[in-house]
């Protein structure tokens, strides 16, 4: 497996461009399956995640062309789907391959999807999607590590589902995505509440609008979908992955740098940003696509509670942690979605951080001598967060199973070194 080899102690000044949004474009490439069309995607990232959904969406027997894969650009169209199923062997590494269920369901009314697998940070049930469905006419069996999913024909209507009012018990991106895509194809009109607000919601709706989708709400809690007979191809434009901009604004504003992040949407940015200023941090907005982060000499320690957007988000939660471990006094982190997501902090306290973890409470306190040594990246945002402390931590850092970053961040290693950080990839023997 391949490694990170870090000195630390550089401050990272200079320019560093955003990618596409990962967590946008795995349900935009899902939702290609609503329609015989073409669909061109833009914009994507090249990481792990969209190579496998590449794989996924060619396996279901839609014609995926990207010239060199990974890659930035995808047209896909599929005239027919002959397997209306996502193996196991397929999407073990990503819990993602759950946003194919929907737009099956849709297309011909039947799915066999493996239940998700992917990082280890705590359950994500997929029972809200599922019980969504089942007001929509779907028989869901799960068995063997598969969920089993049908709408019986009826007549000239054939296998097609039925809108439905659905409230969401608990907020889940998801499942608002999926019931989303299940929703444009149904019979009459979907009412979803408690939808999830991100910005990866939002892209999708606007992107199943050009498809010809009738959807109002955008924003909103309360989404209301009119279900048409069939949508067509289009093209669309990924928005900027604003966790990855939020990790740049972090590694700049920790290293006491100089950072510009470009191609990013300083809008979705809000909570985090405005988390940087009260650490001390200075952050500058000079327009709609650009945001400056310059160090602060003595950072502050300022609690954080991760929420569903527009608050602070989990996939932030890691990363933020680093910068707390170097600011002067005590952050609180209290992380709200996912109960098991502290497994970067143990990693932190063998380089030296002074960190307690309580439940969902973690307790920062600063500024510590972080001290290189080996660790271990459990999930992607982990891995994010043990990179962010290597860059400030005195002597070598080596990160195991980068993998994980990999499924998220495109071309890290070349970003940071392009700002000076001292950061190499380590091969491996075999890998």
């Amino acid at each position: 497996m391949d490694k990170f080899l870090i000195k630390g102690g550089k401050a990272l000044r200079g320019s560093v461009p955003v990618s596409g949004a990962k967590n946008s474009a795995l349900p935009v490439m899902a939702a290609a399956l609503l329609t015989a069309d073409k669909v061109v995607v833009r914009n994507v990232p090249k990481v792990r995640d969209l190579v496998t959904m590449s794989k996924l969406l060619a396996f279901m027997d839609a014609k995926v062309s990207a010239g060199t894969v990974p890659a930035s650009d995808y047209e896909i169209q599929a005239p027919r789907l002959n397997h209306a199923e996502a193996p196991y062997e397929l999407v073990k590494t990503m819990r993602a391959s759950i946003l194919t269920l929907g737009p099956l369901m849709a297309r011909v009314g039947v799915a066999r999807v493996s239940l998700p697998g992917g990082c280890a940070i705590g359950a994500r049930p997929v029972d809200l999607h599922l019980k969504a469905l089942e007001q929509m006419g779907a028989e869901i069996a799960t068995s063997h590590g598969y969920i089993d999913a049908k709408v019986h024909r009826n007549g000239s209507r054939g296998r097609r589902l039925k809108g439905a009012h659905i409230v969401f018990e608990k907020i889940t991106v998801t499942g608002t995505e999926n019931i989303l895509m299940a929703a444009a194809l149904a019979e009459g009109e979907t009412v979803l509440e408690n939808a999830a607000r991100e910005p990866e919601v939002t892209d999708l709706i606007l992107m199943l609008r050009k498809m010809g989708a009738e959807i109002c709400g955008d924003g909103t809690s309360t989404l209301r979908i009119r279900g048409v007979k069939e949508l067509h191809g289009t093209e669309h434009t990924v928005i900027p992955d604003r966790i990855e901009a939020g990790t740049f604004l972090v590694a700049g504003a920790m290293t006491d740098g100089d950072l510009t992040i470009t191609n990013c949407q300083p809008k979705h940015l809000g909570a985090v940003i405005a988390k940087l200023q009260q650490a001390g941090v200075q952050i500058e907005i000079s327009d709609a696509t650009t945001v400056r982060a310059r160090g602060a000499k003595k950072l502050a320690a300022a609690d954080v509670t991760t929420e569903e957007y527009p608050g602070f988000a989990t996939d932030m939660q890691a990363q933020y942690m680093a910068l707390a471990t170097q600011a002067e006094g005590t952050s609180v982190i209290t992380e709200t979605i996912f109960e098991n997501r502290y497994l970067h902090a143990s990693e932190m306290v063998r380089m030296g951080a002074n960190i307690s973890v309580n439940g969902r409470e973690a307790i920062v306190r600063g500024p510590a001598q972080l001290s290189g040594t080996t660790v271990q990246a459990s999930d992607l945002r982990a891995s994010a967060g043990l990179v962010l402390a290597g860059l400030v931590a005195t002597g070598e850092t080596l990160i195991d199973r980068v993998y994980h970053i990999d499924r998220g961040y495109e071309g890290i290693v070349e970003k940071l070194r392009g700002v000076g950080a001292q950061i190499e990839r380590v091969h491996s023997p075999g890998s």
